[in-house]
This record gives C-alpha cells, sequence and structure tokens, in this order.
C-alpha cells in the first residue's frame, strides 16, 4: 500500500511546477534551467531532485499537461468528416508539439514506458490521442476495414512522423500538415487514391 503524500510535499511540488511554468513562458522549455526554478520556487537543489529525478522528468510534468489541454479541447470539437477537418483539428497540438526541437524529442523519449508503473504524463496522452481520435474516425466516412482504435494509432503514428520530417533539413519546406494530409489520405481513404 502507498504511503499518504504530506501535505508539505504537494505544495512543495506545486511551487516547483508553477516556477517552471513561468520560466518556460519568458524563455521557453530548452532554455529552462533548474538553477532558475529552484530560486523562484525558493527551495533547494536537493529539493528539486526529491521530487523529479532531473529537468526531463520534470518536462514530462509539463509537457504531459499541455498536451492533455490540447486533447480536452478537441474532445469537445464535433468529428470532422474529411481527412482536412481531421489535420485542421490536429494542427494545434502539432504546433505545440514541434515548437522547438527539445519538446518534441522529450515527447518522443517519454511516449512509451518500460513497465506499467513507468507510465508517465506523456506515455498517457498518447492512450488520450487514440480515445479522444477512435470516436471521430468511427463516425465518419473513412475505412471500415479495421477498428477506429487501430485507425486512431495510425494517425497518431503518422502525425509522429509527419512531425519528424519538419526538423529534417530535406523536409523544412514542406507545411507540416501537407505531410499529414497526404499520409492520412493514404491511412484512412486509400480507395479514394485508387481512383483514376
Amino acid at each position: 500500500m502507498k504511503e499518504a503524500v504530506q501535505p508539505r510535499t504537494l505544495k512543495t511540488r506545486a511551487r516547483l511546477i508553477k516556477a517552471a511554468q513561468d520560466v518556460i513562458d519568458e524563455t521557453g522549455f530548452a532554455a529552462m534551467r533548474v538553477d532558475e526554478v529552484v530560486r523562484r520556487a525558493g527551495v533547494a537543489k536537493g529539493t528539486f531532485f526529491a521530487h523529479f529525478r532531473d529537468k526531463d522528468a520534470l518536462m514530462d510534468q509539463l509537457i504531459g499537461a499541455r498536451i492533455e489541454t490540447y486533447l480536452d479541447s478537441m474532445a469537445k470539437s464535433p468529428p470532422p468528416a474529411t481527412v482536412l477537418e481531421l489535420v485542421a483539428r490536429l494542427e494545434p497540438l502539432m504546433t505545440f508539439m514541434t515548437q522547438e526541437r527539445y519538446v518534441f524529442d522529450v515527447i518522443l523519449r517519454y511516449s512509451g514506458a518500460a513497465a506499467r508503473e513507468d507510465v508517465g504524463p506523456i506515455a498517457a496522452t498518447f492512450i488520450h490521442f487514440v480515445e479522444v481520435v477512435a470516436p471521430w474516425l468511427g463516425q465518419a466516412s473513412f475505412r471500415k476495414d479495421t477498428d477506429p482504435a487501430t485507425l486512431a494509432e495510425g494517425v497518431l503514428a503518422f502525425m509522429i512522423n509527419s512531425m519528424a520530417l519538419n526538423f529534417c533539413s530535406l523536409h523544412e519546406d514542406s507545411p507540416l500538415a501537407q505531410h499529414l494530409q497526404r499520409f492520412l489520405t493514404l491511412w484512412l481513404e486509400p480507395k479514394s487514391r485508387l481512383e483514376p
């Protein structure tokens, strides 16, 4: 049985997260430094490491929370009926996820978990993404030869691939949405690509 977390511990953690958010708002994610976070939170550096293994573990919390905000907003919007509408719904999330190379790198590193107890905020957002997008795909006139959850997992995979291409110098001139639209048309509407 897990031990109850002390209220003082929760307050300290909240101060660290708030300080980190303030620094990020001023400098960006990659430029945020642990020293500045602990200074603003008014705690010792050792206290930071009692709460977070390292800077990236804190970023797992912060980036995961922001992705959840985007997913919650997406869940409230009407289901897209076309690939173009789907890409438009995904663009704000992709813009956040690619705003800095560092953010995208952290997302990739924390998107999986070695064990169930290791599922962190970012990994949980990948599950939430499928929960949001699968019902949309089930309602629209996309391919019906597989279940909506598998289609949603494919959408996520193509979205990650499109974002990775965004950081590749060979593809940097092509808009992110253009890559995703091409992939999703092939994935969700394969018959339309075969018709003359």
